[in-house]
């Protein structure tokens, strides 16, 4: 049986290793083929050495003549768009109390988050209009959702994330082209690492189901989304965490 992905042509961000990085294997694993982006030059350059129907190409989130760069070789790689995975982010901020942040940290977190997620998607539109099933899915945080403390910078950008989701949805749907969001909960990946063990028992916890969040878990929604059996969901924010949060 067919993979409802194969063939897709889809451009994921940060995807040199964590959850983008998974996004990638399980996107090449279903037949699609994938382009990815990261600053992680050294590590993104490995991961398509192991996986040759994966382009890397260099990417850097706060500079858009690197989207635009990134974008333009993607397209030329893979023959078109269909999807895009809005993944990359920082963090930044963590452990320190809001009148702890510097202006500096929280313009970081924002340009890299928001800035670039808008950028990438504006960027990705003409192609992926031209494709006729072009799909955007945002990687938001379910921190967003309960408001995690010190966290705040990420926490907001991340809101904004999900905001900005919604109205990409209302713009985009005129070219057909559908914008969803994920929230992840805590996923066990090298960025999460620095997480301090209290809080990953805190979500162990809180979750209806009580086992640690592996990428596996977030992965399914996501191809989900951008396939052709999500066409008419555009604009919904998809929690992914086990039931740590529910709406």
């Amino acid at each position: 049986m067919r993979d409802a992905l194969d063939g897709r042509r889809v451009l994921v961000t940060g995807g040199a290793r964590g959850l983008g990085a998974a996004f990638v294997r399980a996107l090449v694993e279903r037949g699609a083929h994938v382009a990815f982006g990261d600053v992680l030059h050294a590590e993104g350059e490995a991961l398509a050495r192991e996986l040759p129907e994966a382009h890397f190409f260099p990417l850097d989130l706060n500079e858009p003549q690197s989207i635009s760069a990134f974008v333009d070789a993607s397209v030329k790689a893979l023959g078109g768009l269909d999807g895009l995975i809005n993944n990359a982010a920082i963090t930044n901020s963590g452990g320190k109390s809001a009148d702890e942040l510097t202006p500096q940290t929280w313009d970081a977190v924002m340009n890299v988050n928001v800035r670039g997620s808008w950028l990438m998607s504006v960027a990705c539109l003409p192609h992926l209009k031209a494709s006729g099933r072009g799909a955007v899915v945002n990687i938001a945080s379910d921190t967003a959702l309960w408001g995690a403390p010190k966290l705040l910078a990420y926490v907001a950008s991340k809101g904004a994330v999900i905001a900005m989701t919604r109205s990409l949805a209302r713009e985009f749907g005129t070219s057909n082209v559908t914008v969803n969001a994920i929230a992840p909960g805590l996923t066990e990946v090298e960025a999460t690492a620095y997480v301090p063990a209290e809080r990953h028992e805190y979500y162990l916890k809180g979750r209806a189901l009580t086992r640690a969040q592996t990428p596996d878990d977030v992965n399914g929604p996501v191809l989900f989304l951008l396939s052709d059996a999500a066409r008419f969901v555009t604009g919904q924010l998809l929690p992914v965490n086990g039931g740590f949060v529910m709406n």
